[in-house]
């Protein structure tokens, strides 16, 4: 096993998933069954049996057939984990009830995390400027390029409409048919969470905030900090900068546990 396979194996404790398949060739990131989701089971430390429940007996979401509850319950945590034992889930849950505007940059922090195709998309939507459009096909040549030959031309298209939709949710782009280059709406919660994410895969200091998850929330770096101060002060994260030393700290979100993998880790 070569060492990123090792840092990866080791990432999958705290809920990130290096699984080669992936949601979007099926479905979009779902922000709106996780919304009507994380709605209906109200408590944050609800286990992972209670999702399946909501969904499956109570049918939370609506759907028709048992078939397609099973299925919606299995995208569901292949994207969200829907696990509190797994911090990458009970962290989108702390900042999913405290920052209901970052909602859709926090599904899309979570399922980048956990879906490698949506994952891989990434530097190819963020490198548009704002107002460009980003055609389907040219999205379906890319995602055929990381592994040619991998997909048909009908999963190629089907993909590349569920992931430019998921953009779409995010906020990073916009339009129907005809998809434009936008810029997210970053939130303190969605700064918090990204700045966890790089804290957990061995990132400190400044390079936190400049980090691929930070690169998400389509922000600068002076923004970034101001959004981090703001979260900071409502006790979701300590920050604390001196000049150009900067030290965030996670005391809610990371157990014990997890801080001795940390430690082991670095």
């Amino acid at each position: 096993m070569n060492e990123e396979n090792k840092h990866n194996k080791k990432l999958e404790r705290y809920g990130f998933s290096y699984e080669r398949g992936g949601v979007h060739t099926a479905r979009t990131m779902m922000l709106v069954e996780l919304r009507a989701l994380l709605s209906y089971v109200e408590k944050a430390d609800a286990p992972k049996s209670e999702y399946l429940d909501a969904i499956q007996a109570a049918n939370c979401l609506g759907k028709r057939s048992g078939k397609t509850r099973t299925l919606t319950y299995r995208h569901l945590v292949d994207l969200y984990a829907l696990d509190p034992s797994l911090m990458l889930f009970r962290a989108l849950r702390f900042f999913w009830q405290r920052d209901v505007d970052g909602q859709p940059l926090l599904a899309a922090l979570c399922a980048y995390s956990r879906d490698p195709i949506f994952r891989a998309t990434a530097p190819y939507i963020l490198d548009f400027q704002e107002g460009a459009t980003v055609a389907r096909e040219a999205l379906e040549e890319f995602i055929d390029n990381q592994e040619p030959g991998r997909f048909s031309k009908a999963t190629l298209k089907s993909t590349a409409q569920n992931i430019n939709s998921s953009w779409t949710q995010a906020g990073h782009l916009s339009g129907r048919a005809r998809k434009i280059r936008t810029r997210a709406a970053p939130t303190p919660g969605t700064v918090s969470f990204a700045l966890l994410l790089g804290y957990v895969t061995g990132l400190r200091g400044e390079s936190l905030l400049k980090s691929d998850y930070t690169r998400m929330l389509d922000c600068s770096f002076d923004r970034t900090i101001e959004l981090a101060e703001d979260a900071s002060r409502r006790g979701w994260i300590s920050l604390k900068r001196v000049g150009q030393v900067v030290e965030v700290l996670f005391p809610n979100l990371i157990s014990a546990q997890e801080m001795e993998w940390l430690r082991e880790q670095n």
